[in-house]
């Protein structure tokens, strides 16, 4: 049985429903696993998208660990997150010492690692491109997309280092964003210049829209799918390692990670999503 720690900030109905996700699928019996912890960087109070996170986790019975970040920062001194990181993620592997997790889920999780939690997990973590694409959070990685007229995008797990959303890859799945029902959207963008469409209208402008809503399908069940993976052997990860079947590095015969692409679509397809 995998045993699975979750790391999630908690901030929107995305980080509930990945949980949510994942939880139907263990209690289905379709993933051969038990989710360990639950951690979040905000402590209960602090905002109304992160307390239905946390009473999501507890119906289901699922150990919860809280360390706010902000009050950690400003208990502290003050400045930014980054001079604050290491002791920090020490006090948090203080907290979750007693649990062994096989692999740490960071779905939703706004902070970045330092050194010494990279070394202590295997952190997976989802990010909405591809391995050769934008990084950044997600909102950032659409409107990159837009400005570059982009005909493709995806979603990698990979494992979290230092260098941001550049980990050794996991697995990926590609969803396309040009044709059908795209065209329209982007033609009505011909000739304007993203950063007027940004400042006019931000996240609600068509394109961008169904481009998150596209990534926002495939994510949930690009993240089954690698656990699926690792535990019946087919990925193997180790703190800051991705290896295939047999122990070798997952690069030497997948650069970009295991392709999920069919095997997500006909997810979707069986599910009606």
């Amino acid at each position: 049985m995998l045993r699975i720690g979750w790391f999630s900030t908690g901030r929107g109905a995305g980080s509930r429903g990945l949980l949510r996700f994942v939880h139907d699928a263990i209690a289905d019996g379709r993933l051969d696993a038990r989710i360990e912890f639950v951690f979040s960087n905000r402590q209960p109070g602090e905002a109304q998208g992160s307390d239905a996170f946390f009473e999501l986790a507890r119906s289901y019975g699922l150990p919860l660990a809280t360390l706010s970040s902000t009050w950690f920062r400003r208990a502290h001194g003050g400045g930014s997150m980054a001079r604050h990181r290491a002791r920090f993620d020490r006090e948090v592997m203080r907290l979750l010492r007693g649990y062994r997790p096989d692999v740490c889920v960071l779905a939703g999780y706004m902070l970045i690692f330092g050194s010494e939690m990279c070394r202590r997990y295997p952190l997976l973590n989802l990010h909405g491109a591809l391995p050769d694409g934008p990084t950044g959070a997600w909102q950032s990685v659409i409107w990159q997309l837009i400005e570059s007229g982009a005909t493709q995008t995806g979603a990698m797990i990979h494992l979290a280092t230092e260098e941001v959303d550049r980990g050794p890859v996991l697995s990926h799945c590609v969803t396309p964003i040009a044709g059908g029902d795209f065209d329209a959207d982007w033609e009505a963008l011909a000739g304007r210049a993203v950063g007027e469409v940004r400042s006019a209208e931000g996240e609600a402008n068509a394109l961008f829209r169904r481009i998150r809503a596209e990534g926002y399908r495939r994510e949930p069940h690009l993240l089954l799918a690698t656990l699926q993976a690792v535990a019946d052997g087919r990925l193997k990860v180790r703190p800051g390692e991705a290896l295939d079947a047999d122990g070798e590095p997952l690069s030497a015969t997948h650069a970009a990670g295991l392709p999920l692409t069919g095997e997500i679509e006909a997810a979707m397809a069986a599910a009606g999503d």
